[in-house]
């Protein structure tokens, strides 16, 4: 993949890796690092390469420095998440004949990025909506796995709740929306509440900067990235969680959120609508959110959800070590079979 710091997709990737290394298999790490290695499993091989640089001279690098590397580590199957990862893959296994799959996490731009993805071995999506965004790219073996999530030790329901405490969770970048949230709050400045932003990005300073021009600076905390025990724990603690993202492929945050039993106000988006079960708040539109916002300050009022689709990451993990049996015909029983595999 292309780095490991905190994100969706990392944490993702994170969890597939320690479902696999503790179902026995071998799992080789290659991107160009980032804050979450050191929580990897000790057995999980880490290789570094600049997997985030779009340019083919990069792209050829890694996939020779990986096609080299596989004489001595004999990998059974190459995972690639992300784009740039998918090209690296594809030019590995046209080296090597190791065969690759391919993991959609979001709603990509249909542009020459997507190229490799339908000449995976097979592809997995996140969603039916990244499925059938990317329906005429993908190779004909395609399934869908959704994110699974680690089942939450702390409950909403556990701790009391004083005043209207906001949570947002997520990079800090302008397709998460959060400048939306915070104008739409802005209008609400005669009701009590305040609003809690985990996570760090490219647009911090901006979004700080845009909270002191709304005069709600003393209302919102900027608090960086957390570990997920911390996450979890604001979670529980909150009132309410809000994305106003404007795409995703999924939207894991959510999906923590509703397992920790967190009201919801989040954004109308396809991924979403596979969960939802009630009106979703038009993306970007500020007058929409701060009637939304309002409306749960007033009566408690958020999303409706159906929790019960969401899957665990032992399921989650069980499903792709299938999708890989598959790929590479291994007719051992799951537990007994031993993958070697670069993500």
């Amino acid at each position: 993949m292309p780095g490991f710091d905190e994100g969706g997709t990392e944490i993702h990737v994170l969890n597939l890796i320690r479902g696999m290394t503790e179902r026995g298999h071998e799992v080789t790490l290659a991107s160009s690092g980032g804050r979450l290695e050191h929580k990897l499993p000790p057995s999980a091989r880490i290789l570094h390469m600049p997997a985030d640089k779009k340019n083919p001279a990069a792209i050829i690098a890694c996939a020779v420095r990986l096609a080299r590397l596989n004489a001595k580590y004999h990998w059974d199957i190459i995972h690639a998440h992300s784009r740039v990862p998918a090209w690296i893959s594809w030019v590995m296994s046209g080296m090597t004949g190791v065969p690759w799959v391919v993991t959609a996490h979001a709603l990509y731009s249909l542009n020459l990025g997507i190229i490799p993805l339908r000449h995976a071995d097979g592809a997995i999506c996140i969603s039916q909506a990244v499925k059938s965004h990317l329906v005429n790219h993908l190779p004909s073996d395609t399934v869908i796995i959704p994110n699974g999530i680690i089942p939450p030790s702390l409950r909403h329901e556990d701790f009391p709740h004083e005043g209207t405490r906001f949570l947002a969770v997520g990079r800090l970048t302008h397709l998460k929306g959060l400048d939306v949230a915070l104008r739409a709050s802005a209008g609400l400045k005669g009701y009590e509440w305040t609003l809690d932003v985990l996570g760090e990005g490219g647009e911090r300073g901006n979004l700080e900067g845009l909270a002191e021009e709304l005069g709600i600076s003393g209302r919102v905390r900027f608090l960086g990235d957390k570990d997920r025990p911390e996450v979890e724990e604001y979670m529980a603690r909150s009132s309410c969680l809000i994305f106003p993202s404007y795409s995703e492929g999924m939207g894991l945050v959510v999906l923590e959120a509703l397992s920790v039993g967190l009201p919801v106000i989040a954004s109308d988006l396809e991924a979403l609508r596979e969960f939802a079960e009630g009106d979703l708040v038009p993306a970007g539109d500020v007058g929409k959110w701060r009637e939304a916002i309002e409306r749960f300050i007033v009566s408690g009022e958020a999303g409706r959800f159906d929790a019960g689709k969401i899957i665990t990451v032992d399921e989650m993990t069980g499903r792709v070590e299938g999708y890989y049996r598959k790929k590479i015909g291994d007719p051992i029983p799951e537990t007994a079979c031993n993958f070697h595999t670069t993500a």
